[in-house]
């Protein structure tokens, strides 16, 4: 029988809560998903390698679903020549709800050599794959060279995402958006497959396996949230955690402030701003001239749509219990 609950609960402020936060095994709280042995787990339990060569790349899924929390991993990414690769590290219900599934995608687009690899981040909500979310950004490091931290906050009205505790993104559910904001219980997944047909200069360079196996590693896993029965769906998480501080609702000033240094200086592209898709912006973007007028200096983007890969669209039960310039946001 299952039951309900919610992990221990946050004891500082946004900018630095995740510090304090428990960080798993991978067993504790990951299944392999697809891939056979292009999923390695290392000696210590706490770090696992997903590989792309030229027979499939790879993935694992959250033994749990989940229903607001925050969710972290830190990714060292691969290094030289990566056009045409996808690592992925995102939240899904899609194999449950294949017509109005939800997602909250962080995409990581490899690149040719002597290019950075770049960010996407995404939402959907209730199948509105029609209205894609994207934002792509640069990075202020080369994320291949170490381990970085890269986090989602969701919450009933908020979702935020973070590089290394550094919010880059922020979300706010609005009446306009009506059922586009994930609301139903979803995985975390993570995978690392061929995007050669968009993820690149629009699929003008693709994945070459010369340089294969392409491998993407992880480690510091946190799944801080509320675990669901993935029969009933629903959550009692209000009502039975502790009255004590837990997932922040907001952005304190000095994130705020990182935040939007960020976007200003490593932003590339903002749905809001991309004419060719939308005529009329969503309701939901607020429109920055000036903003805009930057963006127009990067390439015209191409997307992959919904990650329909290979070991995306799984049906499983319920697992057995057990870069630029130097610049700094802070």
């Amino acid at each position: 029988m299952f039951f309900f609950i919610f992990l221990s609960c946050i004891l500082v402020l946004v900018s630095g809560f995740s510090r304090n936060l428990p960080i798993l095994a991978f067993d504790e709280g990951y299944s392999h998903l697809f891939g056979d042995n292009n999923l390695m787990i290392l000696k210590d339990g706490k770090s696992v390698h997903i590989s792309l060569d030229k027979r499939t790349g790879a993935g694992f899924v959250s033994q749990d679903l989940y229903f607001h929390g925050f969710f972290s991993a830190s990714i060292k990414l691969p290094a030289d020549y990566t056009a045409g690769v996808v690592v992925a590290f995102y939240m899904s219900n899609g194999d449950m709800f294949e017509k109005n599934h939800d997602e909250i995608d962080f995409e990581f687009l490899g690149n040719i050599r002597g290019k950075d690899w770049r960010i996407q981040t995404n939402i959907y909500g209730n199948g509105s794959t029609n209205v894609g979310r994207e934002e792509r950004y640069g990075l202020w490091f080369d994320p291949s060279e170490d381990f970085h931290q890269y986090s989602i906050l969701w919450t009933e009205n908020l979702i935020i995402f973070y590089v290394d505790n550094v919010p880059i993104r922020e979300i706010k559910r609005t009446k306009a958006m009506g059922g586009d904001f994930p609301s139903k219980p979803m995985s975390l997944i993570a995978t690392i497959w061929d995007g050669s047909n968009w993820a690149t200069n629009g699929g003008k360079y693709k994945v070459n396996y010369k340089y294969a196996p392409y491998i993407a590693e992880f480690s510091d896993f946190i799944l801080h949230g509320c675990a669901v029965d993935p029969i009933e769906l629903s959550s009692k998480c209000d009502n039975t955690t502790p009255k004590t501080p837990t997932i922040p609702t907001d952005i304190t000033l000095d994130q705020r402030r990182k935040m939007e240094n960020f976007r200003k200086k490593q932003m590339q592209y903002s749905y809001c701003y991309d004419k060719t898709r939308y005529k009329v912006p969503p309701p939901e973007c607020v429109i920055d001239p000036k903003e805009a007028e930057r963006l127009r200096a990067f390439d015209p983007v191409t997307f992959g749509g919904s990650h329909h890969h290979h070991g995306r669209r799984h049906h499983r039960s319920r697992p057995k219990l057990k870069g630029d310039d130097d610049v700094s946001f802070m």
